[in-house]
């Protein structure tokens, strides 16, 4: 399929260049148009380079090709991410002042933009209004996430993920029907989450756990960690992808819903630890693989309160007694639901004065005695929140097995490829 891929001047203008990788990997032929000031964020050489395309910014370029029109009268499909403020105007206004814009004016191919901006830029009536205008058109427009957007800000405005661009933009495409990329050669994060017919894990059923549990101190606030449920999830789409029946349980993730909706044939909702643990031990008894990928609180408050705690002037703040949660991955393994049943666990771990992350992993490999455990480093800009991993994968003695590091979707192939030679 021929794809123009359009790119303004903001600056998650980088996640183009992986949705340029990912749309380029799965066969498309892609040209790069971006705007001017999108070059100040991103250079033509790299567009010209994943693309192996001429990348221009002008309407005076290639005058004989008359290229201002063709490039979108030759486009199957047109995506522009990350569309600025300035761009959703221009595009509203039926401006022509660029080549991207003039693209814009002469395609009948469907059009989607993927919006990305501070959140007061977003939520601006004049926005709103360019956004129904351009939908009322048939542009299709992706929403953006909430999340973390330039400095300190946070909030609506966020470019979704490259791999969440790719599937919704292709879906618009009804007509065309698209292979996914290979897991060996796309970053593997980004492989849409569609079921495959075939694959080693065909006819099994894997449940997986996801995100971080929540333990409510009152209406308001609760104990809980940094996980961000990246890596279940890319474990879940994986298991998919590679033909078995997901279950995945998931706690509070920060993925997009219809991300997670699309990695699993069941995604079971969970709060609490305790939650966590009767939806577990229900899926995994009819499950050939469990995977304990959610960071589960270790303490929880003994007792949460029905109200509100209020700050006492002079009172000091109020002294919250811990107590211990079930131990999920250790009862898994000595209930062992279902007879040759592999059972992964994850160990997420930042080393101290008694010992490296490894040392505290394989400790933990030896006590809980899962048939395998996945141990990453965390803190320190790695593990929770980021878009990479890496892991040490240990058997129940604590004997390094596999090794794996890159996107999380790599790791999560790494991690079943692993439970399978287990699973045989």
């Amino acid at each position: 399929m021929r794809i123009l891929l359009g790119v303004s001047g903001g600056i998650a203008a980088y996640k183009a260049v992986l949705l340029l990788r990912l749309l380029r990997e799965a066969g498309h032929e892609v040209r790069v148009v971006p705007t001017q000031a999108a070059l100040q964020f991103v250079g033509a050489p790299t567009w010209e380079a994943l693309s192996g395309q001429p990348v221009t910014t002008s309407v005076f370029a290639n005058v004989d090709q008359v290229e201002h029109v063709a490039l979108g009268q030759g486009a199957d499909l047109v995506i522009v991410a990350p569309a600025t403020a300035d761009l959703l105007a221009r595009a509203a206004a039926g401006r022509a002042d660029d080549l991207l814009t003039a693209s814009l004016l002469a395609t009948h191919a469907p059009v989607v933009m993927a919006p990305a901006m501070h959140t007061e830029m977003w939520e601006h009536p004049a926005t709103v209004a360019n956004v129904a205008t351009l939908k009322a058109r048939g542009v299709h427009i992706i929403e953006p996430a909430v999340g973390r957007l330039t400095g300190k800000d946070s909030g609506a405005g966020r470019l979704p993920d490259p791999e969440v661009l790719m599937r919704e933009a292709l879906a618009v495409v009804s007509t065309v029907t698209v292979e996914s990329p290979s897991v060996e050669s796309v970053p593997a994060e980004s492989v849409p989450a569609e079921q495959g017919s075939g694959g080693d894990l065909a006819g099994l059923h894997v449940v997986i756990s996801a995100g971080g549990t929540r333990e409510p101190i009152d209406p308001v606030r609760w104990i809980g960690n940094r996980s961000t449920g990246r890596q279940g999830v890319a474990l879940a789409a994986a298991a998919r992808a590679r033909g078995a029946q997901v279950t995945l349980v998931a706690a509070n993730v920060d993925v997009p819903a219809n991300e997670v909706a699309s990695a699993a044939d069941t995604v079971v909702p969970v709060e609490s630890t305790a939650q966590l643990r009767q939806a577990v031990r229900q899926a995994a008894s009819q499950a050939d693989i469990v995977i304990m990928a959610a960071a589960v609180a270790d303490f929880r408050p003994a007792q949460a309160a029905d109200v509100k705690i209020k700050k006492t002037p002079g009172g000091g703040p109020p002294v919250i007694e811990l107590v211990e949660n079930p131990d999920v991955l250790r009862e898994l393994v000595t209930d062992r639901l279902r007879t040759g049943q592999v059972i992964v666990g994850f160990a997420a771990e930042t080393g101290d004065d008694a010992g490296s992350v490894l040392d505290h992993g394989r400790a933990k490999a030896q006590r809980k005695g899962a048939d395998l455990l996945a141990v990453n480093r965390v803190g320190g800009g790695a593990g929770f929140g980021t878009l990479d991993n890496e892991v040490w994968i240990l058997d129940a003695t604590g004997t390094e097995v596999a090794h794996a590091a890159g996107s999380k979707r790599e790791v999560a192939d790494a991690i079943l490829t692993a439970a399978v030679a287990k699973q045989t």
